[in-house]
Formats: C-alpha cells, sequence, structure tokens
C-alpha cells in the first residue's frame, strides 16, 4: 500500500519509547513532519539521534496547562496519535485514590485536552483531518488487575465514538486501534512472568503477543486517506484474543 504523509504535519504522543518511537519513525519515513511528545528528555534526544527530522516537545501530558501550552507553540497539527498513557496494575481492592487520578489523568484526560486544541484548530482551517487513539483489549475483555487501566481505556473507545460523531461533520475522522500485549518494554515487564503469560497466550489465537510494527500498521492505515471512510471505529491487533 503506497502510503505518504507529504505535507502533513503529526503529533505522536507517548513518543519516546515503544509504540510512540515506532510511529513516530514511521511516520516520518513516509514523509511526515513528525512532532514526537515525551516527558523524557533523554528518550526525545535518542530519537532524534535516530531520525534527526522529527521535531520534539518535552511535556508531562498530565499537566493540563503546560501542555496545552506545548500543543499551541506547535501549530498547526493536521494528524495525531494519542498514545501516551500509564499502567498502575493492582487488584480491585488495593486500588489507590491517587493510583485512580493519576492514570485518568494520562489516559483518558490528556487525550481530551490535546484533541480540543487539534481540533479546533483543523475546524478554524477548515483542513481534514484524522485522530488515531491508542487503546487496549482492556477496554473489551477484563484482565485481572487492570481494574483503573481497563476502565480508562474503555472511557477511551466511547470518548473516541462521541469525538467521531461531533467532529464528522468537520471532516474530521477519530478511531481507536487497540492492541494486545504487545512486546514493548511495558509489555514485556507486565508479563515477565512465564506462567503469567502463557495463561493469556493460550487465549491468542495466533499464540503470540504482538510486535510494535503490527500496531505501527494499523495506526498508519487510520491516519491515511486510505481510510477515508472509517470514522469511530476499532481495529483490535490482537491475534485474535477477543474472538473468544
Amino acid at each position: 500500500m503506497n502510503i505518504s504523509f507529504e505535507g502533513k504535519r503529526i503529533l505522536v504522543t507517548g513518543a519516546g519509547q515503544g509504540i510512540g518511537r515506532e510511529t513516530a519513525l514511521r511516520l516520518s519515513k513516509f514523509r511526515g513532519t513528525v512532532i514526537a511528545l515525551s516527558k523524557t528528555k533523554k528518550n526525545l534526544e535518542s530519537l532524534v539521534i535516530e531520525d534527526p527530522k522529527i521535531h520534539t516537545i518535552c511535556v508531562d501530558v498530565a499537566n493540563w496547562d503546560a501542555t496545552r501550552t506545548a500543543i499551541k507553540n506547535v501549530l498547526p497539527i493536521d494528524l495525531l496519535v494519542n498514545n501516551a498513557a500509564i499502567a498502575i496494575l493492582t487488584s480491585f481492592l488495593d486500588v489507590k485514590p491517587q493510583d485512580f487520578d493519576q492514570i485518568f489523568n494520562v489516559n483518558l484526560k490528556s487525550v481530551i485536552n490535546i484533541s480540543q486544541i487539534v481540533a479546533e484548530d483543523l475546524i478554524e482551517r477548515q483542513v481534514s483531518g484524522s485522530i488515531v487513539n491508542v487503546s487496549s483489549v482492556a477496554a473489551l475483555v477484563a484482565i485481572k488487575e487492570r481494574a483503573i487501566y481497563g476502565s480508562t481505556k474503555a472511557a477511551l473507545d466511547m470518548l473516541t465514538k462521541v469525538m467521531a460523531l461531533e467532529l464528522g461533520p468537520h471532516n474530521i475522522r477519530v478511531n481507536t486501534v487497540n492492541p494486545t500485549v504487545v512486546k514493548t518494554a511495558m509489555g514485556q515487564s507486565n508479563w515477565s512472568d512465564p506462567e503469567k503469560a502463557a495463561t493469556l497466550r493460550a487465549k491468542i489465537a495466533l499464540d503470540r503477543f504482538a510486535e510494535p510494527h503490527e500496531v505501527v500498521d494499523a495506526i498508519v492505515f487510520l491516519l491515511s486517506d486510505k481510510s477515508s471512510m472509517t470514522t469511530g471505529a476499532a481495529i483490535t491487533v490482537d491475534g485474535g484474543y477477543t474472538t473468544q
């Protein structure tokens, strides 16, 4: 599939590592002008060494005001990937108020904040756009120790549908990608116990976890004009996990 993002300015959050980093590199390879956002300066520095064409923003998306200022300073943005997220894994009975606030601030509230700024600018410029929110199969299937994390992702899926409904008349598409465990540093850390990992893999039809590039493929498709009639949808990159 021949895809080019030449002439497009693309913001990728959580771009310092994992899926976000791979996404930023791929979009730059496909000739997009990429603005990579992360709260970790050293990750952004290493990303620029890998691809000097990438621009960077160092800000913590949990900080509403600082994030708004940072995003407004790099407008216009044509395409957006809301990938920044954290996972606090704990049983339901052990959930703490501070855990709830922290994870919802990053995984959901920041998506609203950043998407508002980008969408408002697209509407003002009368330009079409595409937003991809990186969700999870934890939004679709209950998984132990993911009471808060799964709740943020389920809320993100519904937020995406409402955004698609309200922004559709402005020709702004909004979709999600819902991966299973991905072989990133975070994914491998959370599933490092071989017995625990084997239990989940047994429920995946393809009997393996996802590679980062397989998630990026779905993100790229949804950002591109190849998905011009797709909005409010979710692409599960889960090897068949949610078929059962």
